[in-house]
């Protein structure tokens, strides 16, 4: 027999009664009834129920262990009787009689129980994250992630897409978030950086002839945490075309997608194919530009409704409305929460109305309203009786956020909300270009390397601010899963775009030697697009927060609480690196 086991903790069936077997595992859990101890020992694969007989030695040695001690026990399998049978468990129609117990690894008190969910701190679960792996929710969400890496690898090889790997040390970027960067020893005063996306290098892989590339690539941007992106280190599957238009690059993806999440998402449907919404569309409907398409709500523009209103609190100002039926049976209680909703998003408040069943309006702001407004109203909103509307005015960028918030959640609470369904679209058509509104600068809205929709024609006789891109946003329930582009392939194109958002073509070749020197050597058209791996798992797994599906991810300020890091380095390591530090002086 084995050393160690003859079976896993998760392959004892009825069939194997009689069988003598030998499991290794963890102590999962431990149970005293009137002095026979059953034992749940824990491996991988599963739980397997060991029962020791009072008097017996295996008894005397279980019954001092502390779980998650690491045990190898010899015994034989027994039958449960129909009435023990544990249906939760596949191995429930069986036992083990323990016979000789070893112990392979002693555990100390645990800092938190494994075999329930006791609501401990996330920075101790961070802390002690090889324990906080060992829950069966956690080890679900980890087995998930590789099963999911794995059906991409190969499903893009069925694609026609080949794997291939790009640098980890690289040259800094002066576009995106701020850089990792790493000392060199050999080049005093010089650096390198951990990339934030393979982005130059898939593109030159494109311009050396390669046709289709992928990579399961780790990603290093140096910025804060949210619910949706882990500081430091992320992985995306980064994607890259040649010879393509943007239809060419959402056919493989789309397809993928779909498959991945009716595969992986437990039986929810999949929308397909998935809408394309411009930019604008989306931001006019939504509020957002990674709208969640399963709240059945949109938002109507009436700023020129309200232009030169008497109502002070809209006149001026951006206005949009979300309108909504079926709301005759919700007590004032449902519209004061949704407007303590609308405060936390940054509202100072929620304007709101009601039709009732003659037509007319009711509700704080009713009275502020004609009858020219209140026709108006009705046309544009196709309003009924038992139909509610909210109103928010304001800034446009701060309206879009607050009511595309309050729209989902309106959504939410007056049963206009689709649970259960992944529901997808394409973001397109975004603009190239926005204003500082502070400094008057226009600047790159998205991608800098994107190319225009128009080409040299749009830059040269276009206003900047009309201009648009070929890029996109492939977004699920919200969730903005990945951003890519036809890439920009023509120097001349790609300094002309640069030169409008006020860079010089100096400083363009200066920092874009390696791209532009490789465009001049004959560029095949392409483009490409990198999905987050670490939030689809998330969305598979239906886990509100990303690091939930990562096995030893940072915490909320960029530290691994388990290993330590960011650690400091001795003078010996630092004066090897030429570096100094100089730390930030008291406030």
């Amino acid at each position: 027999m084995h050393r160690y086991r003859s079976h896993t903790c998760g392959e004892l069936r009825a069939s194997d009664v009689g069988a003598d077997v030998r499991l290794s595992g963890w102590l999962h859990n431990r149970r005293d009834l009137g002095g026979i101890l059953f034992i749940d020992l824990r491996d991988h694969y599963g739980i397997t129920q060991l029962v020791a007989r009072p008097g017996t030695a295996a008894a005397e040695a279980l019954d001092k262990l502390t779980k998650e001690t690491v045990v190898r026990i010899d015994g034989k399998v027994v039958s449960r009787g129909a009435d023990n049978v544990n249906s939760e468990l596949p191995t429930g129609e069986i036992e083990i009689e323990a016979g000789t117990v070893e112990v392979l690894g002693a555990a100390q008190q645990i800092p938190f129980t494994i075999n329930a969910e006791d609501g401990v701190n996330e920075e101790r679960r961070l802390e002690y994250r090889f324990l906080d792996l060992r829950r069966e929710r956690m080890h679900r969400n980890i087995m998930l992630r590789t099963a999911v890496i794995s059906a991409i690898r190969h499903k893009m090889v069925a694609l026609g897409f080949n794997e291939m790997a790009t640098p980890i040390l690289t040259a800094t970027s002066p576009e995106g978030a701020r850089d990792f960067v790493v000392p060199s020893r050999l080049h005093p005063g010089r650096f390198y950086a951990l990339p934030q996306a393979p982005q130059q290098f898939k593109q030159l892989l494109m311009i050396s002839g390669f046709d289709r590339y992928f990579q399961i690539a780790p990603c290093f941007r140096d910025e804060d945490a949210r619910a949706d992106r882990s500081p430091g280190e992320f992985y995306q599957l980064d994607v890259e075309m040649s010879f393509v238009e943007q239809e060419d690059v959402f056919r493989p993806i789309e397809k993928l997608m779909t498959e991945l999440f009716e595969e992986f998402g437990g039986g929810r449907p999949v929308t397909s194919p998935f809408p394309r919404i411009p930019f604008r569309e989306s931001m006019a409907k939504y509020g957002s530009d990674k709208p969640d398409l399963r709240a059945k709500l949109e938002l109507v523009d009436l700023t020129d409704v309200f232009a030169d209103s008497g109502f002070k609190a809209f006149a001026g100002k951006h206005v949009r409305a979300l309108p909504v039926p079926d709301v005759s049976g919700q007590p004032r209680k449902f519209f004061d929460q949704l407007g303590e909703y609308a405060v936390e998003q940054g509202a100072k408040g929620l304007a709101w109305v009601r039709v009732a069943e003659d037509g007319s309006l009711t509700g704080p702001i009713a009275k502020f309203l004609t009858e020219d407004d209140v026709a108006e109203l009705t046309k544009r909103l196709s309003l009924a009786a038992g139909h509610a509307v909210f109103f928010g005015a304001g800034e446009y960028d701060e309206v879009s956020k607050i009511m595309g918030a309050v729209r989902v959640e309106a959504a939410k609470r007056a049963g206009h909300f689709e649970e259960g369904v992944f529901r997808f679209c394409w973001i397109v058509d975004f603009p190239m270009y926005e204003k500082d509104e502070e400094t008057g600068r226009i600047d790159f809205s998205h991608n800098p390397f994107s190319m225009p929709q128009g080409g040299m024609k749009d830059l040269e006789e276009k206003d900047p601010l009309d201009i648009l891109a070929w890029q996109y946003d492939i977004v699920c329930n919200g969730v903005e899963l990945s951003s890519g582009a036809i890439r920009n392939h023509e120097p001349e194109v790609m300094l002309k775009a640069f030169e409008i958002a006020g860079y010089d073509n100096e400083t363009v070749e200066q920092e874009f030697a390696g791209m532009l020197r490789a465009f001049r050597f004959g560029a095949p058209p392409h483009g490409g697009i990198a999905p987050g791996v670490d939030r689809i798992v998330m969305l598979l797994a239906d886990e509100p927060n990303i690091r939930e599906t990562i096995a030893f991810p940072l915490n909320g300020n960029a530290q691994d609480l388990m290993m330590g890091a960011p650690t400091e380095l001795d003078e010996t390591r630092l004066r090897e690196l030429h570096v100094t530090i100089r730390k930030p002086q008291p406030k």
